[in-house]
């Protein structure tokens, strides 16, 4: 998975993203460090707001104590201003009413359609999809591919860099499913996980023709 994930700090910071929420055993096996080291490394985590810790009853001994990201540790991670891309778009939805927010997400998925499809032209559906992924990871989706069958393939989505506008307007979601048909040339890809629904993350099924 493409992340620069340079330090140790960030390595936790990116695997509680990833996992939602871990142990301390969980991230020593990980991460290959003693169990001192991440605790250290949870504790000073804690300090600065990143991460906090909930105790989970286990089916024998004692309860676990696990650990996930807060409000601001989600916000470590890119979101592409979206505060205040989400307030122009009420502006404009109050206005000139839904239709232009509408209007408006078409003219981007038609622009990100043209920029895809430069990128994935005259590709076979591997190298299509390991273009994808690429895309994604740049744009800041953290993305992660896995191969399922013979031209069968799982995108999974672990960061949302519009996800405040995507709960806002689903119609974000509608559309980047949109692209992805488009761009990939095929009807089957199928979003059948998605975090507006309450979801850990975004996941995609894409089957080509």
């Amino acid at each position: 998975m493409e992340f620069h994930a340079e330090s140790t700090k960030d390595k936790v910071l990116f695997l509680l993203k990833k996992e939602s929420s871990m142990s301390v055993n969980d991230l020593k096996e990980r991460l290959n460090i003693s169990h001192m080291a991440v605790r250290k490394h949870l504790t000073g985590l804690e300090n600065s707001g990143l991460i906090a810790s909930k105790e989970t009853k286990q089916a024998l001994g004692r309860p676990t104590q696990f650990y996930y990201l807060t409000s601001k540790g989600e916000h470590y991670f890119p979101k592409n201003y979206e505060g205040l891309s989400l307030e122009f778009l009420f502006d404009i939805e109050e206005l000139y009413g839904s239709e232009a927010i509408e209007n408006l997400f078409i003219k981007r998925e038609k622009r990100l359609v043209e920029e895809y499809e430069h990128r994935l032209q005259e590709q076979a559906p591997d190298m299509k999809m390991q273009t994808l992924l690429n895309i994604q990871n740049e744009k800041g989706y953290m993305a992660y591919l896995l191969k399922t069958g013979t031209d069968e393939y799982e995108l999974t989505e672990f960061n949302c860099p519009i996800l405040s506008i995507a709960q806002s307007y689903k119609t974000a979601c509608h559309c980047e499913t949109q692209l992805f048909k488009q761009a990939l040339n095929t009807n089957q890809v199928h979003r059948v996980r998605c975090k507006t629904e309450g979801h850990d993350h975004c996941q995609f099924k894409i089957k080509f023709n």
